[in-house]
């Protein structure tokens, strides 16, 4: 587990510090977020977590601002956020979330990259009772927290767990309190350095790592599409 622990840390570390891919993907997430709720990110949550996540990986003020201002052009009017579901080799389950102008590129190019690897599009909904959603907030550690007072203070906004690892803390909720969290935190003080709505599984699957590299090649396909803004596995 150790060996393959870290292979997995280090392969999705790799794939994510491809700033080509990254930055567009971020932007893209401002863009849509701006559409749906507004410019102000003050007024609109989504938005808020949209350039927390943006600064989170260094992405620049002009490339944040540029994707909030794209959100009133007329290239955006057809875009849309679809869900895929899908299962993989060795049991991998993977949910694969899209925002796209053109879906009839979209499903075909994702059922592509299941084929290929001898998996496939399963209908929406059937992988929903392997998962929870779950609003989730990574804070950096500080001495200036204590622990018992964060939890006291977000009971009520709907926490249901605290994680704490060597350098973050991590802050899980139902995926419906990710408002009320968000406005706990900012009340307290605190910074998100990032933030979301995660897909967790329920019955994590541990794999070897030469399972794990198989698994990998249908990951980077499929987080090298444009049309794709996040994945997540059942993998532990």
């Amino acid at each position: 587990m150790g060996r393959a622990f870290e292979y997995r840390r280090a392969a999705k570390e790799k794939r994510w510090d491809k700033m080509s891919r990254l930055f567009p993907r971020l932007g893209k997430a401002i863009t849509l977020a701006a559409k749906e709720g507004g410019p102000d990110p003050e007024t609109n949550s989504r938005l808020r977590t949209a350039i927390q996540n943006a600064k989170a990986q260094n992405m620049p003020k002009d490339n944040i601002e540029n994707a909030i201002k794209r959100a009133n052009q007329k290239d955006m009017a057809n875009f849309s956020e679809i869900l895929y579901e899908g299962k993989g080799p060795h049991g991998v389950l993977v949910y694969v979330e899209c925002a796209t102008d053109n879906p009839t590129r979209t499903v075909a190019n994702v059922k592509s990259y299941f084929n290929k690897v001898g998996g496939s599009i399963v209908p929406n909904g059937q992988l929903e009772f392997m998962f929870n959603r779950k609003s989730v907030f990574q804070i950096v550690k500080s001495d200036a927290i204590d622990l018992e007072t964060l939890e006291l203070e977000l009971i009520d906004a709907g926490l249901e767990e605290i994680e704490v690892t060597e350098e973050h803390i991590i802050v899980y909720g139902d995926y419906t309190a990710f408002g009320t969290l968000q406005t706990a935190l900012d009340g307290l003080g605190i910074e998100v350095e990032k933030a979301g709505l995660n897909r967790i599984p329920t019955t994590p699957i541990e794999l070897t790592e030469e399972q794990l590299v198989d698994v990998e090649k249908l990951l980077d396909r499929i987080e090298e599409d444009d049309d794709v803004q996040q994945v997540f596995t059942n993998i532990a």
